[in-house]
């Protein structure tokens, strides 16, 4: 895939995912479908650890939109989000295996970190051979 055909889509990648952390996310926490989403919802809305996470997630969001502009400005933010959602998505699969509760994290937010990581691993354009890492 050429660097102008990358970067293209790693726009449209960084709009579909940064509108999703700002608007939808919450809306998938609170209402359409906290049992995927909201770590603990069984308990009620009575830890902050919920508003924590999603006021990170909608910065993180900005910030693609940001972005969009000019992806290679942004390299370091792109390869932490992948880098911190593998990482994330790693701990919460051990976390939902383990505890019952959280099984349908299995197929809420799990996934979606790993296909936020994967997608924009693939789409990143690899330096060039000129001996810089990236």
């Amino acid at each position: 895939m050429s660097m102008e055909t990358r970067i293209k889509y790693l726009r449209i990648a960084l709009l579909v995912f940064g509108l999703f952390l700002i608007f939808a996310l919450s809306a998938f926490v609170f209402w359409l479908w906290p049992a995927g989403w909201a770590w603990g919802w069984q308990q009620g809305w009575h830890s902050h650890y919920v508003y924590m996470i999603l006021s990170m997630f909608a910065v993180m969001g900005v910030m693609f939109l940001f972005a969009i502009r000019d992806p290679l400005a942004y390299r370091s933010l792109i390869w932490y989000a992948v880098w911190s959602s593998i990482a994330h998505a790693c701990v919460m699969l051990v976390l939902a295996l383990r505890e019952e509760a959280e099984r349908g994290h299995l197929v809420g937010d799990i996934p979606m970190l790993f296909i936020m990581a994967a997608t924009f691993a693939i789409l990143m354009p690899r330096a060039e051979k000129s001996g810089t890492p990236g």
